[in-house]
């Protein structure tokens, strides 16, 4: 058994009682998400894509989206959820948050004090005239500022302090050097990565997260550090460097181009195209990766997720959409939904105290 598997293994028993398909693929969890997540264990995530009310949108069909008076009570809020996402998310794992474009920038800075924020994706929307929303209808002249079209997705990795760019492969590397007893120069030189000018070479750079070191780079990195017999293992490269594939026939920019769900009986109203998240769990994880989304709506990431052949945590506070996910996600992973007793839904507005920032440990050798 893999050690993804057993954090899913253990991850479906934390969430216990409050589960409503509970399968070897995918985990559906009702209940308030806050609450949730705060159940999981640390870095057990590989990727979370998830889409939270925007709040500045005000639409009374979307759960929390008209909960918050204030943009202050609603950002201390999603600050609750920022730290809770960087505990369970690996050290190389990857973050996406789907929001309005009006309230992106604030969102960016909250995220920043958790997080490296690596994007900040403008999702535009090429829809056919009659499903364009409001864009093809209203009076253009009456604008006041520009029409705001699009949606935002910030992308991010956990942040670590101690190397210029915050990375937490260069902590690691940083780390696992110094505990076997090899200099920069000396590691360089066994990889044959020596540089003239900077006799630490790429190490040097590895180490301030400026760049990561090729697959057959890091198994040299692995081969000299080990060699020294100090360290006992070293993680895969899955596990040790973010998984990051672009490609020149997708989407490669910070401009994604997708097309909205069309209406259809039964749509969430905040249901995003199945295409979009395709992409970005294919590039950003690798089969087997555990998935997570707070705020799961109709199950479209999870569904997108079993998909790929990745392993798929959806959490859901709405009961009429948590019974809908499961349903989903139950027919395509095979598994059969559980009827749950009564669940404890805390209030949306959860302001349980902080606990303090937990330190990033070093990638767990071996994993």
């Amino acid at each position: 058994m893999n050690h993804r598997t057993k954090d899913f293994l253990s991850i479906r028993e934390k969430l216990g009682e409050s589960l409503r398909l509970a399968g070897d693929r995918a985990l559906v969890a009702e209940g308030d998400s806050l609450s949730l997540i705060r159940r999981l264990p640390s870095h057990s995530v590989s990727l979370i894509l998830t889409d939270p009310p925007y709040h500045s949108t005000k639409k009374h069909s979307i759960y929390g989206d008209t909960s918050f008076n204030e943009d202050s009570d609603y950002l201390a809020w999603i600050r609750e959820y920022a730290h809770e996402w960087r505990r369970v998310l690996r050290p190389n794992g990857s973050f996406f948050c789907f929001c309005a474009s009006d309230l992106a920038a604030r969102l960016e800075v909250l995220f920043a004090a958790e997080f490296n924020v690596l994007s900040h994706v403008v999702w535009t929307k090429p829809n056919d005239p009659g499903f364009d929303g409001w864009k093809g209808k209203m009076k253009k002249e009456a604008l006041r500022q520009w029409y705001p079209h699009s949606e935002r997705i910030i992308f991010a990795e956990p942040a670590v302090d101690g190397n210029l760019h915050r990375s937490p492969f260069a902590h690691f590397l940083r780390e696992i050097r110094k505990q076997s007893g090899l200099s920069a120069h000396a590691l360089a030189e066994a990889i044959g990565a020596y540089g003239k000018v900077n006799h630490g070479g790429a190490v040097s750079n590895w180490e301030t997260g400026r760049n990561i070191p090729s697959r057959d780079q890091y198994s040299k990195i692995c081969k000299a550090v080990l060699g020294t017999g100090r360290v006992v293992s070293m993680p895969s490269y899955e596990d040790a460097v973010r998984v990051f594939r672009a490609s020149p026939a997708g989407e490669f920019t910070d401009i994604w181009t997708f097309p909205s769900v069309r209406p259809y009986k039964g749509k969430h109203p905040a249901e995003k195209p199945a295409a979009l998240l395709e992409h970005a769990i294919d590039a950003t994880s690798f089969p087997g990766d555990i998935v997570l989304d707070c705020f799961a709506g109709s199950g479209s990431t999870a569904l997108a997720a079993v998909k790929l052949g990745r392993l798929a945590v959806a959490m859901e506070i709405d009961a009429k959409w948590a019974k809908t996910i499961a349903d989903r996600v139950g027919l395509v992973s095979n598994s059969e939904p559980i009827s749950v007793g009564a669940n404890s839904r805390s209030h949306l507005k959860d302001n349980a105290r902080r606990p303090k920032r937990p330190h990033l440990p070093l990638f767990e050798a071996g994993k």
